[in-house]
């Protein structure tokens, strides 16, 4: 079982940085999912795929992977990229392009 450590980014539905600040470990999935004939859902018979542990840093994600020797991977977290922009942006005398409705 290999497990990935990494720490969740916003979705898109959110404007917030809540469920960011935790790292989550989950495990890979060790077999593909099929799809029942009869009624199309679609199933898995690995129940790790259910098991998600929130942590409140890498550090102890990683502890409690080497705790209980398990091979893990992290995948670092990558910065946001803010860009500042006002209402008064729209109206600017030096704009690139023109302002239309």
């Amino acid at each position: 079982m290999v497990a990935r450590i990494y720490n969740p980014a916003k979705t898109a539905m959110q404007s917030g940085t809540r469920n960011t600040k935790n790292w989550v470990l989950e495990f890979d999935p060790q077999s593909p999912k099929s799809i029942d004939p009869l009624m199309g859902y679609t199933s898995s018979g690995d129940m790790t795929q259910q098991v998600r542990l929130k942590f409140s840093t890498k550090e102890e994600a990683v502890a409690y992977a080497k705790r209980n020797n398990m091979q893990f991977r992290v995948d670092e977290e990558s910065k946001r990229k803010y860009h500042r922009a006002s209402y008064s942006d729209n109206f600017r005398f030096d704009r690139l392009s023109p302002w239309t409705h």
